[in-house]
């Protein structure tokens, strides 16, 4: 059965990796996994529990006989539900930022980029909406920022290659800001949430890779743009004749949408609270302010469009759900062991966190971006400090130590390296459909140029880790 579960697994890589093909919903491929993994390890739970938790399982009967109800009621309570919180947590903290960016966006609080953008020059509009980008998507969720630079770029650039160009950078842009802090990312937000890493040692190290994996890419996709640019100029989006904003009220809005993502760190610190639980703080208050200004329209019953944040449609949706199957097949897999073989054969054969880095970056382009950094996550435990004393090698296991190289090699390698082709990410995707975009012309003309930032970027990340410290 263990070969069973694993067949499935490599599968559901196999479809999410050839899903711009066949044209299956990855979101689809990875509840398939996390449902039909978990039924099949709980038909023969008897042999995964007494093989993974005999002591626990000895300690959850207290001496009553055991039955195949009592193995399948522990399963459920003890191991399933514990993967489901952890999955859930990733998901409830997607939705609160999602929502928050819906209700910023509905009220103009990005209406600046689009004014601050309104030129012919093509180094000012790609190097203007990729660092809005790169800001935004480090402090919401990458996703959701990428899609709505997209659209403004769209409305604004009429040439179709010129908006694969810019809508390129816009992706890596979006993927490489959202890499270097724990809530632009679910895989930094998994880490932290684990306690792998700390916020600010996360950032610090990360900051300087991201950036410039960010900007050499950028620097050479401008030197591809004409001297002047097809634009076309739309008013602003039509917001309702009871209310317009005020300037004031759109940046205190901003404020306290992305000014209270900031303070989710520190609310984690001090109460030690899930990080989803501060960000659904911030969205009630972000709410409340939302209804506050927005009383007219209320008063007219015409808030029916701006009144809910838009976050539940299909898009969003299929990033929650996919994101919720497959940590759900990641637990599954981890229940049967094969991890800690893995692992195992890894720290014997390689023995080194920087070729995995390496290969998970390539392995990220053609799969996907999260399900291969949770793979990589899901192999090793996080060792605490005073555990390395126990390894024989212990300067190779303090890798895996809390702030190990190991998750900031994981985080880095992930994320840019799933730009290096268009099906490697969820904004990637979304691009190719947006402007139709094929995969040989993104592999001649954006690829080569991700993988010299990403190459770069891993050479500053190397740099700081063995010879700052």
């Amino acid at each position: 059965m263990t070969l069973i579960i694993v067949i499935l697994l490599i599968c559901g890589y196999l479809l999410i990796a050839t899903g711009h093909l066949t044209g299956v919903n990855k979101a689809a491929i990875a509840m398939f996994l996390g449902t039909v993994g978990w039924v099949l390890y709980i038909c023969w739970g008897s042999d995964f529990v007494m093989s993974q938790h005999p002591r626990e399982y000895a300690d959850y009967l207290a001496g009553e006989e055991p039955s195949s109800s009592a193995v399948k009621f522990y399963i459920c309570n003890e191991i399933f539900l514990n993967y489901v919180g952890r999955a859930a947590s990733i998901v409830m903290f997607l939705l609160a930022t999602m929502s928050i960016i819906e209700i910023l966006d509905n009220n103009g609080c990005f209406d600046f980029v689009q004014k601050w953008i309104k030129t012919h020059n093509p180094k000012r509009l790609l190097w203007t909406i990729t660092i809005a980008t790169f800001i935004i998507s480090a402090n919401l969720d990458n996703l959701t920022t990428a899609t709505m630079m997209l659209v403004i770029m769209r409305g604004i650039v009429q040439n179709r290659r010129q908006r694969m160009l810019i809508g390129s950078a816009i992706v890596i842009a979006a993927c490489c800001g959202g890499c270097f802090t724990v809530i632009g990312d679910p895989t930094g937000l998994l880490l932290w949430g684990n306690g792998a890493v700390t916020a600010t040692h996360f950032s610090a190290y990360l900051a300087l890779p991201a950036i410039m994996a960010w900007v050499i890419p950028t620097v050479l996709i401008n030197v591809q743009l004409p001297e002047s640019l097809d634009t076309q100029w739309s008013p602003m989006p039509y917001r309702g004749d009871e209310t317009n904003l005020l300037p004031w009220q759109r940046i205190l809005m901003l404020f306290v949408g992305i000014g209270g993502l900031w303070f989710i760190p520190t609310f984690h610190n001090i109460t030690k609270l899930p990080p989803f639980l501060g960000a659904l703080c911030v969205l009630s208050v972000l709410w409340v302010v939302n209804e506050a200004f927005n009383r007219k329209l209320m008063l007219a019953d015409r808030m029916s469009e701006r009144r809910l944040p838009q976050a539940m449609k299909y898009g969003a949706i299929q990033q929650m759900l996919f994101v919720m199957g497959i940590m759900l097949g990641m637990g599954v897999v981890m229940e049967t062991g094969v991890f800690g073989d893995v692992s195992a054969w890894i720290d014997f054969h390689i023995h080194n966190v920087w070729i995995v880095g390496v290969l998970s970056g390539l392995l990220s382009s053609l799969v996907d971006t999260f399900t291969i950094a949770i793979s990589d996550i899901s192999l090793y435990p996080v060792l605490e400090y005073q555990q390395l004393g126990r390894w024989a090698d212990a300067d190779y296991m303090s890798n895996f130590a809390v702030n190990g190289a190991y998750w900031l090699v994981i985080a880095f390698s992930t994320a840019v390296g799933g730009c290096l082709l268009s099906v490697g990410s969820t904004s990637g995707i979304a691009l190719m459909k947006m402007e139709h975009l094929k995969l040989g012309w993104y592999l001649k003309n954006i690829s080569p140029k991700v993988l010299l930032g990403w190459l770069v970027g891993f050479a500053i990340l190397w740099f700081e880790i063995y010879i700052c410290n």
